[in-house]
């Protein structure tokens, strides 16, 4: 093994035994740390839609928008067989829960393995059609697709299996923080070994010049479905992630904007990069959190101690008020593309090698100002 390789081993392992410990740390008093493990769980299940989109616009070159589609069907599927069989009537009272699947109840596990099964089965088939478009064709097509899916899912006719309009609630949330990090992390990991493999060469071959793959002997249609069908698998599961972790599946939260939410963590992070999708999502999860205080309305004397319930210090400050962090958060993101409009980390991949030579160019930078100063 050459230095460079068994230092990057060495630094891989410390950098998965310190983010282990501290997970422990937030496990040992899940109460006290509930916001920031809420936070890592949700950050975690945006980066495997987000790779998972990216498999499709960044490696293959296909700009698709059926991700909140599938990640709503992921979500009841996983709803509707891991919620207890003794709350369902509760659950259903409207319709009554369908006879045949009252009583089938099976494990997170399973049904995640199920929700990736049925969401690339369904992509398969739409895929056949939709696959033959490209462009603005393709995300328009997707994009009706998801709606379509939004619209069956809350049907009065399929009351009895979804529940229509009123979705499914009283999901068992995760057992802990590790359940949710770790099957995050598998999905991550089998992306980027399918990635890295002949078949990911593949796509980014049809990505780059489609002409040029299908003379080098490349079926663009069979590359281009197996791209759809893998990154529609895994946004069924991230579905199903989300659904254990809000506890509720309902259609309303399968919006066009979901869909856009996790494409501007691709964008973000970098059009082409996995490590930079997982950038993304901790990225835009955690900054709209820690912009939340901006949300609320204060006064001047709340901001500037000293002056007291003067007529000033009385006054609201102005813009502070629902609704504002979001206004801050896009004219932030509005910044980032504006100096780095090929994302944080562009199309490369985040490397120990990268981040080693970055922080040399750094401090050679610091040394040669210092030098030129003391001149």
């Amino acid at each position: 093994m050459k230095v460079k390789e068994k230092r990057n081993l060495i630094l891989s392992i410390a950098a998965v035994l310190l983010c282990c410990l501290y997970l422990f740390i937030l496990e040992s008093d899940s109460v006290a740390h509930s916001y920031a493990i809420t936070i890592i769980e949700r950050s975690c299940i945006y980066a495997v839609a987000a790779v998972s989109m990216n498999l499709i616009i960044g490696f293959t070159g296909q700009f698709s928008l059926g991700t909140a589609g599938f990640m709503c069907i992921g979500a009841y599927i996983t709803g509707v067989l891991t919620i207890p069989v003794e709350m369902r009537d509760q659950i259903f009272y409207l319709y009554g829960m369908a006879s045949w699947l009252h009583d089938i109840k099976l494990p997170l596990i399973v049904t995640l393995i199920l929700c990736a099964v049925v969401c690339a089965g369904i992509a398969a088939l739409i895929g056949w059609p939709v696959l033959r478009l490209k462009s603005d064709y393709l995300a328009i097509a997707t994009l009706g697709f998801s709606e379509i899916i939004r619209a069956i899912f809350g049907w009065d006719g399929l009351g009895k299996i979804t529940n229509a309009s009123y979705g499914v609630s009283n999901i068992p949330e995760f057992k802990s923080i590790f359940e949710c990090v770790i099957i995050s992390a598998v999905c991550i990991v089998i992306m980027i070994l399918l990635v890295n493999s002949s078949y990911g060469r593949a796509f980014k071959a049809i990505r780059d010049d489609d002409v040029a793959a299908e003379a080098m002997g490349i079926n663009l249609f069979r590359t281009k479905q197996l791209s759809f069908v893998v990154s529609s698998a895994f946004a069924g599961v991230a579905g199903g992630l989300l659904a254990v972790y809000m506890r509720s599946a309902v259609t309303s939260t399968f919006t066009v904007a979901l869909t856009y939410n996790i494409l501007l963590m691709v964008v973000l992070g970098g059009i082409g990069s996995i490590s930079g999708s997982i950038l993304g999502a901790f990225i835009v999860t955690g900054s709209q959190e820690w912009l939340r205080f901006l949300d609320r309305e204060y006064t001047w004397s709340e901001l500037i101690p000293g002056i007291g319930n003067t007529g000033f210090g009385a006054m609201n400050v102005p813009l502070l008020r629902n609704g504002f962090r979001m206004v801050v958060f896009s004219l932030l993101l509005m910044l980032v593309v504006l100096f780095w409009n090929h994302g944080l980390t562009g199309s490369k991949e985040i490397t120990w090698d990268r981040l080693i030579n970055g922080a040399k160019k750094l401090m050679r930078s610091k040394k040669e100002k210092a030098v030129s100063e003391a001149e």
